[in-house]
């Protein structure tokens, strides 16, 4: 959120104008449901909502896609259980990189999560979530079953979790919660200070 509010320009979505900022990488190394932040300002009810987007084949309202069958049965590929097949055959591999997208498919159903890549590095599995779009006010939502999608990954290969690095292209945050966007930003202030 920092960043967009930091560097982001007034900018149109087909849901409103927009505070769009310039791509970003950064890394998450503890994804966790109890980080300060959330447990202050994310909103409870809809992370199993978000959770069954990444759990479930099945298209759940009101999303138009579904990453559980993107990730399980993307044209009859489960590319979980291939990627985990890649890293027991060969650790070393930068070849785990899933697609979570299709040519030609309707407009307004193309995912926001475009890519996921695994790789076995220091004896950790790293994950790279690659967005082409997000909104920072509540990727969150995004990175909690995220960081589950991996820890599973990483259980099915029997190490731990290492950093969840993340990729977002045009990162933005909707002008209707600029407003609950400052609040935050003003109490992350106030912890970094506190530290």
């Amino acid at each position: 959120m920092d960043h967009v509010w930091a560097t982001g320009r007034p900018a149109e979505d087909d849901r409103g104008p927009i505070i769009e900022a310039p791509a970003v990488l950064f890394e998450i190394e503890d994804v966790r449901l109890d980080d300060p932040v959330v447990t202050a300002h994310g909103d409870r009810r809809l992370i199993p909502l978000y959770t069954r987007k990444f759990t479930r084949r099945a298209v759940i309202p009101p999303f138009k896609y579904s990453y559980g069958a993107r990730l399980r049965a993307l044209q009859g590929v489960d590319q979980l259980a291939w990627v985990i097949d890649l890293l027991r055959a060969r650790p070393y591999s930068k070849s785990g990189w899933l697609s979570l997208t299709t040519p030609g498919e309707p407009f307004d159903a193309v995912p926001c999560l475009s890519g996921l890549a695994f790789r076995v590095r220091d004896g950790r599995l790293v994950a790279t979530a690659a967005f082409r779009s997000q909104n920072a006010y509540t990727s969150y939502l995004n990175y909690l079953p995220l960081r589950d999608v991996q820890a599973g990954v990483a259980e099915r290969l029997r190490l731990p979790c290492g950093p969840l690095r993340i990729f977002v292209d045009v990162p933005h945050i909707y002008l209707a919660d600029t407003e609950a966007v400052a609040a935050v930003l003003r109490e992350v202030s106030e912890l970094r200070q506190a530290s």
